[in-house]
């Protein structure tokens, strides 16, 4: 998954190791697609923009639908999919060798920008990352309603024993051990994480009557999701649009305090390339209010769980909402 921490120091070394260096594509192959309701755009015909992607599910699948929707609009598309990690990612963009990338609001704000705390207003997390990173020569165009933010979630089945729960402050009546929890290392050491958000509802961490450390099981990421699956905890650290929430049948608890920070998916893109062709913002605002927490969802399960390439994924998606053709 993306890597949310502050990472200055990672960025600058990653900064300095990249000038003067092309990146490379871990995956090019990208289908051939026809204009539909995405049309040619004017003076588009030709011209040249390179889009990156990071190296996780979401972000490939993201990238791959920009590579094609640009692509039916008349551009001439260099792809550099699978940048690994959100420091060299970012590089890539501040040096100019990739033009247009999705990113998430909050991961701009904290990563990137280094602030102290996220948003968790969707549009004031959008507001403030847009506005600071202008300086920095970047545009973030409006984001989707999808917001890959933390969360926890339940086993479905699971919800009626515990008296059909719904929200995280639900947990605070549920008797002492039922607080089961299955984290990620980062996330339980996180100034934002997983001790902060006990706090904030009522419930913290090593209090005998909120949640002892025993009820905790700290986890590799991708065994989070099965552990809560198989019961070994009540409650398990997700992403809210990855693909094996639904796959698995878990119900996602609403953060009804509104504790996490937003982090919506937008495009960005270099604002100079925009001023030369403010047509890619026509192409993303035909995609991005599309792009929900559930379409997500299951676009990542049909990579993560089906095994599809994300290509092809993407391309599948594009035809069905009518934004592109089959060639």
């Amino acid at each position: 998954m993306r890597t949310r921490r502050p990472a200055a120091a990672a960025l600058l070394a990653v900064t300095t190791l990249l000038t003067g260096c092309g990146l490379e594509s871990a995956n090019t192959f990208t289908p051939q697609a026809q204009p539909a309701q995405i049309e040619p755009i004017p003076g588009a015909d030709g011209a040249e923009v390179v889009v990156g992607t990071k190296n996780f599910t979401e972000a490939l699948i993201l990238g791959k639908i920009a590579v094609i929707a640009l692509q039916a609009a008349g551009f001439d598309v260099t792809d550099r999919s699978g940048i690994p990690g959100a420091a060299p990612a970012r590089a890539a963009m501040l040096d100019g060798e990739v033009e247009v990338q999705w990113e998430y609001t909050g991961t701009g704000w904290l990563n990137y920008l280094g602030m102290p705390t996220g948003i968790p207003d969707r549009q004031e997390q959008y507001e403030a990352v847009r506005d600071a990173d202008l300086a920095n020569g970047l545009t973030w165009l409006p984001p989707a309603p999808a917001n890959n933010t933390y969360a926890f979630a339940v086993r479905s089945e699971a919800v009626p024993e515990l008296g059909g729960i719904d929200s995280l402050s639900d947990i605070a009546a549920l008797p002492v051990e039922e607080r089961t929890f299955c984290v990620e290392s980062e996330f339980a050491t996180r100034s934002d994480g997983f001790e902060p958000m006990l706090e904030a509802y009522g419930i913290p961490l090593g209090d005998p009557q909120g949640v002892p450390r025993d009820n905790v099981n700290i986890l590799d990421t991708g065994a989070v999701y099965t552990a809560t699956d198989n019961g070994l905890c009540n409650f398990g650290e997700v992403f809210t649009t990855d693909g094996r929430i639904p796959a698995l049948d878990l119900t996602v608890l609403e953060d009804d305090r509104a504790f996490f920070p937003a982090y919506n998916v937008a495009p960005v893109v270099l604002t100079e390339t925009l001023e030369q062709q403010p047509g890619i913002a026509e192409v993303f605002a035909q995609i991005t209010p599309l792009l929900t927490d559930d379409v997500l969802q299951q676009l990542n399960a049909r990579v993560d769980v089906d095994g599809e390439d994300p290509a092809d994924v993407a391309l599948d998606w594009l035809v069905s909402e009518g934004l592109v053709a089959r060639a």
